[in-house]
């Protein structure tokens, strides 16, 4: 019984880990290409982009919250950027000001969603303006000409020796702002804060918390990491249209719930979204590497999903 114990628990903490190792192992089985080093850093450099997302939908979910904006916000930031620098606006004031407009729409959010309007129509309403304006601007075409060195953010290198590339820069990036993610949750005041008002609102406004600065704090955070993942993203490209980004937002909160963020807020942690994030991109490498129906990979990845919160569930019932 006290073995039994023990294996319970050592599934309950190390659960997602244990997954991720035996997924690798499964692919590395099924598909031996996907074993190759130049395959492992395709699947970092895919999964860095709604990485970054991720990682502002895990502040925004252990507030007790959701964003369906992200999407939107990566749609409407990347059309601006884009543009900006076709108009000759250059490289720095484009890329800050779609940072800018990340931060603002945060700012909406969070404010609203403090006042007691549900996070889900709050973002919803936000995601479908946006989107719309992203349509507007471009009237509804895809634009290019970006300026001169732009590329270099989604599609450059460090790093690299001999035949080895290097670590792709949009890696770099995601690894800061996981780093830098990690610092604040678990070394801050905010962090905690973030933590307190998603377990307890209630106690948490009896202490002194201020629920409308935590919550524009998070979704602060999520618009911000967004408009950078536009950045990001139509660098890679060198373009933009206003699709760009969408359904985004189900591989962050995929990531977010696989990786063990409580979907009633409160509990989460950094290192275990990037391991969610992991586990989504590794699925649909070697799904793709298997030619398998893209319609089957996206009801795998719903399964995932759906196994994520009926676990997340289950260990909040055993808990009470």
């Amino acid at each position: 019984m006290k073995e039994k114990s023990k294996i319970s628990k050592l599934l309950v903490t190390y659960g997602i880990e244990l997954v991720l190792v035996a997924m690798i192992i499964i692919a590395s089985a099924l598909e031996p290409s996907f074993r190759s080093f130049n395959n492992f850093i395709n699947v970092i450099r895919q999964v860095s982009i709604t990485g970054m997302l991720a990682i502002g939908m895990t502040f925004i979910i252990i507030n007790g919250n959701i964003d369906l904006s992200v999407s939107g916000i990566v749609g409407f930031a990347g059309m601006v950027v884009v543009m900006m620098q076709a108009q000759g606006f250059g490289l720095i004031l484009s890329i800050l000001a779609v940072i800018v407009i990340g931060l603002l729409i945060g700012v909406l959010n969070g404010y609203y969603v403090s006042k007691g309007l549900a996070p889900f129509i709050v973002t919803m309403a936000t995601d479908t303006m946006i989107r719309g304006l992203a349509y507007i601007i471009s009237n509804g075409q895809p634009v290019w000409g970006v300026a001169k060195g732009f590329d270099v953010i989604g599609q450059g290198f460090v790093f690299g020796f001999g035949s080895f590339k290097g670590i792709p820069i949009p890696v770099i990036i995601f690894g800061v702002v996981a780093v830098i993610a990690h610092f604040i949750l678990n070394h801050t005041t905010y962090g905690r804060t973030v933590y307190s008002v998603g377990g307890n609102p209630e106690a948490s406004r009896l202490s002194g918390i201020s629920i409308v600065r935590s919550k524009i704090f998070v979704y602060c955070i999520s618009g911000f990491l967004a408009a950078l993942t536009a950045v990001v993203l139509t660098s890679r490209l060198s373009s933009c249209d206003p699709t760009v980004g969408v359904g985004f937002q189900l591989d962050a909160i995929a990531s977010t719930v696989i990786g063990g963020t409580s979907m009633s807020g409160g509990e989460g942690k950094i290192y275990k979204t990037v391991i969610g994030i992991l586990i989504i991109g590794i699925l649909s490498n070697v799904l793709n590497l298997m030619a398998i129906n893209p319609y089957i990979q996206q009801l795998a990845k719903g399964l995932i999903i759906f196994l994520a919160v009926v676990w997340d569930n289950s260990k909040r019932q055993k808990a009470v």
